[in-house]
C-alpha cells in the first residue's frame, strides 16, 4: 500500500471546517500522541539517562523492559520509569493544544495511554475513558480484590530505597506487597486476564450513554491521533465502526506511518501521515477566532 502524501495545511483546513461543524468531538489516542508530545518509549538517549544501569545491561528502550528481571531491578525500573512518565501534576504543551483546539466543544476522550497527560493538561477527568489502565494505580497480581491503590506513596517508597548506580531497590523491605493479601502485585495495566478493570468501567459506561443517547443526526467528529496496530482493536478499529455507523460521523486519522483510512467511509474520513506535533503546530488558529471567520 503506498503511502498518501501529506499537505498539512490543507488538512489543517479541512479539520477546522469538521471542527466548526460538528456538535461532538471524540478524541481517541494511542501511544503516537504520547510519543510526539515528548514521552517516547523508543527514545535511546532518554532511556540511557533514566535506567544507565539496564543500559549496560544491554536493554535500549522501555519497549524492550519485558524481559524477566530481579524484583529489586524491576521494581527500581518501574520507579523512575512512573515517576517520569505519570506523577508529574505538569501541563504538557501538546496535550494543551489539543484541548484548546476542541474549545468548549462536547467532547470526550478515549485512549489507550496509561500516562494520565489528557487529565494533567486541563481535560475533565469525568470524560476520559481509559480502557487499558493507569501508571497511577496498581493491583494484587493474583488478584485476590478488585480493589486498586494509588501508586504514588509506593513510587515514593521505592526510589528512596533506589540505587541510582545499580538502578535496584536495596532495602527488601520496600519491594511491594498487596496491602490485602500480601502476595505480589503489578502495576494496574492491562497485560493480562488478571488485570483489574474495575476503576475504569464508569467511565466507559459513561461515554457509551453519551454515544447512545445522541440524536441520529447528531455530526461526531472521531479525532484519532497517534493509533496503530499494536492494540487496534482498543482504538482504531472502534474509532472506524462508530464512524461506519453513524451517517454523519467523520474520522480524522493523524498518524506518520499508519494513517490510512477504510475504503468505504470515503470522504468521511481524513487520512493525515503526519504526527500530532507538526499538525497541531498548523492548527494554531483558536477555534473560536475561526468561528468567527466563518460567521463573517
Amino acid at each position: 500500500m503506498n503511502q498518501p502524501t501529506c499537505d498539512v495545511e490543507a488538512a489543517a483546513r479541512t479539520i477546522r471546517t469538521w471542527l466548526n461543524e460538528a456538535d461532538r468531538v471524540l478524541i481517541t489516542a494511542g501511544a503516537g500522541l504520547s510519543a510526539a508530545a515528548g514521552y517516547d518509549y523508543g527514545d535511546e538517549d532518554r532511556f540511557r539517562e533514566l535506567f544507565p544501569a539496564l543500559h549496560r545491561h544491554g536493554l535500549r528502550s522501555r519497549y524492550m523492559v519485558g524481559v524477566p528481571l530481579p524484583p529489586a531491578l524491576l521494581w527500581g525500573y518501574w520507579a523512575v520509569h512512573i515517576d517520569d512518565i505519570r506523577l508529574s501534576t505538569t501541563p504538557n504543551p501538546l496535550y494543551r493544544r489539543l484541548r484548546a483546539l476542541v474549545g468548549d466543544t462536547d467532547h470526550w476522550v478515549m485512549t489507550s495511554n496509561v500516562d494520565g497527560l489528557f487529565a494533567r493538561s486541563g481535560f475533565n477527568p469525568d470524560r476520559i475513558f481509559s480502557p487499558q489502565g493507569d501508571y497511577g494505580r496498581y493491583q494484587c497480581a493474583t488478584p485476590c480484590t478488585p480493589t486498586t491503590w494509588d501508586s504514588k506513596p509506593l513510587v515514593a517508597q521505592l526510589l528512596a530505597s533506589c540505587d541510582p548506580a545499580t538502578g535496584a531497590v536495596t532495602d527488601p523491605a520496600a519491594l511491594p506487597r498487596c496491602p490485602n493479601c500480601g502476595g505480589e502485585i503489578e502495576i494496574n495495566v492491562r497485560v493480562g486476564p488478571e488485570f483489574v478493570d474495575t476503576p475504569y468501567l464508569p467511565a466507559g459506561r459513561r461515554l457509551q450513554d453519551w454515544l447512545g443517547t445522541a440524536p441520529a443526526d447528531t455530526r461526531l467528529l472521531v479525532l484519532e491521533f497517534g493509533a496503530g496496530f499494536n492494540t487496534p482493536g482498543v482504538i482504531r478499529w472502534p474509532g472506524e465502526h462508530l464512524v461506519r455507523h453513524s451517517p454523519q460521523a467523520r474520522l480524522v486519522r493523524v498518524n506518520p506511518t499508519h494513517p490510512h483510512t477504510p475504503a468505504d467511509l470515503a470522504d468521511r474520513a481524513l487520512p493525515v501521515p503526519a504526527d500530532a506535533h507538526h499538525l497541531l503546530d498548523t492548527l494554531t488558529v483558536p477555534r473560536s477566532a475561526a468561528h468567527s471567520t466563518v460567521a463573517s
